[in-house]
């Protein structure tokens, strides 16, 4: 699987009191074709792969990185137990809790738990991982940064012993 379709990025719109400016449309070829809509269930499902995930967990593309917009974005859906090896990003990631529960954990920090429209923000390059609590599953909407194309630096498998501390 494109570990691109494990990520995604974060959009900026302009709110009332903000300077003038703050957000600018593109002004590429992209921009200048119009909007383009992405029907639903267009896209494949996917499991996420054993390598980078343990437990049951699907993820569904909901845009890929472009010239319009430098981030990709997925729905990942975690079933209890669940959950992502420990990775970084090289240009950071939200995500955004929109239903169940889950954890995350910053290497070297307390795991934390995660309820939706929690929105964490991941920074570049610091080592993670996210995924449903012991009982309940959890879904996130995840939008990750690209650098060179690239999205995410995976890493080792999070123990059973990190994961029930």
């Amino acid at each position: 699987m494109n570990a691109s379709l494990l990520g995604l990025g974060f959009f900026a719109m302009a709110l009332p009191g903000a300077p003038a400016g703050a957000a600018e449309p593109q002004r590429d070829a992209a921009a200048a074709a119009g909007q383009q809509i992405t029907r639903a269930g267009t896209q494949p499902s996917a499991a996420g792969p054993d390598d980078y995930f343990t437990g049951r967990v699907r993820v569904d593309p909901v845009w890929p990185a472009d010239d319009g917009i430098t981030a990709s974005g997925s729905l990942v859906t975690f079933e209890p137990g669940a959950r992502s090896a420990w990775h970084t990003h090289p240009a950071g990631q939200r995500l955004v809790v929109v239903s169940g529960v889950g954890l995350t954990q910053e290497w070297g920090k307390p795991v934390q738990e995660i309820r939706p429209g929690d929105v964490v923000w991941c920074p570049p390059g610091v080592k993670h991982w996210h995924g449903a609590a012991p009982t309940t599953a959890m879904s996130h909407l995840a939008v990750t940064g690209t650098v060179d194309g690239a999205n995410v630096e995976w890493m080792e498998k999070v123990s059973d012993a990190q994961y029930t501390r």
